[in-house]
C-alpha cells in the first residue's frame, strides 16, 4: 500500500550517511580486480612453474579460476554488502517529523515528531570534524535518545531541523502516519548549492 505524507506536510531534506564508510569497499573494488588481472597474466605466462617446477601447464586453468574466484568472493562478501548497508540508510526531515530508514531488502524505520523534540545535540569524533559530519541526538524528554549517525554537513542539517521546529504552528499536532516509500521521495528538485550532499524540495514556505 502506497504511503503518503500527512496533510500539509512537506519534505525539506533527504540525506544519507557520510560516505566515509565506503572508503575500504571502494578501494577493494579498484585493487582486487587489478590484482586478479595481474595474477591471471602471471599464471598464463608460466610464473608458477618457474617458482615451483612441479606446477605444469595443466594447472593453468585451475589457478586462473582460483584467482578469479578469490576476487569474486572479496567483492561479493566485502564490498557489496557494505555498499548495500550504506545505501539503505536514509534520513528524512519533513515539516512535521524526522524519519530514519534502514535497509533495502529488510526495511525498518523510526520517526520523531518535531513537536516532541526538546533539544538537538551534535557529537563528533576527530575524523568526523575533519569531514564535517557528526551524530545528531534528539532529546524528546523520554528515556534514551534518537540518534542520527554520521550525518554529512551536520551543522547545516541541525539548522534545518531547528528552522523547521521554529516554523511549527503553536497548535502543531500531527496524527500517526508514515512517510512515502523510496519512490515518493525521488524526483524532487535539488538544492541550488550542488555541494550539499542531499536533495531538497521547496515547500512554498521559504527557499533554502
Amino acid at each position: 500500500m502506497r504511503r503518503e505524507l500527512l496533510r500539509g506536510e512537506q519534505v525539506i531534506v533527504i540525506t544519507r550517511q557520510q560516505p566515509r564508510a565506503l572508503f575500504g569497499p571502494v578501494l577493494a573494488f579498484i585493487l582486487v580486480p587489478a590484482a586478479a588481472a595481474f595474477a591471471c597474466a602471471w599464471i598464463i605466462k608460466g610464473g608458477p612453474g618457474k617458482l615451483v617446477p612441479a606446477i605444469t601447464s595443466d594447472w593453468t586453468q585451475w589457478l586462473v579460476a582460483a584467482s578469479l574466484a578469490i576476487a569474486a568472493i572479496v567483492l561479493l562478501g566485502y564490498s557489496l554488502p557494505r555498499f548495500i548497508r550504506w545505501r539503505g540508510v536514509r534520513y528524512i526531515l519533513t515539516s512535521a517529523r524526522i524519519v530514519a530508514r534502514f535497509g533495502m531488502l529488510r526495511r525498518g524505520d523510526w520517526q520523531v515528531p518535531l513537536a516532541a523534540v526538546r533539544g538537538v545535540g551534535i557529537t563528533q569524533s576527530l575524523l568526523q570534524r575533519i569531514l564535517r559530519s557528526g551524530n545528531i541526538s534528539l532529546d524528546t524528554g523520554h528515556p534514551g535518545e534518537a540518534v542520527l549517525r554520521d550525518v554529512p554537513e551536520v551543522g547545516k542539517f541541525r539548522s534545518f531541523i531547528l528552522d523547521a521546529m521554529a516554523e511549527l504552528p503553536t497548535n502543531a499536532g500531527f496524527g500517526p502516519g508514515a512517510v512515502p516509500e523510496h519512490s515518493d521521495f525521488d524526483g524532487f528538485g535539488e538544492y541550488p548549492d550542488a555541494a550539499l550532499p542531499w536533495d531538497m524540495r521547496e515547500g512554498g514556505r521559504d527557499e533554502r
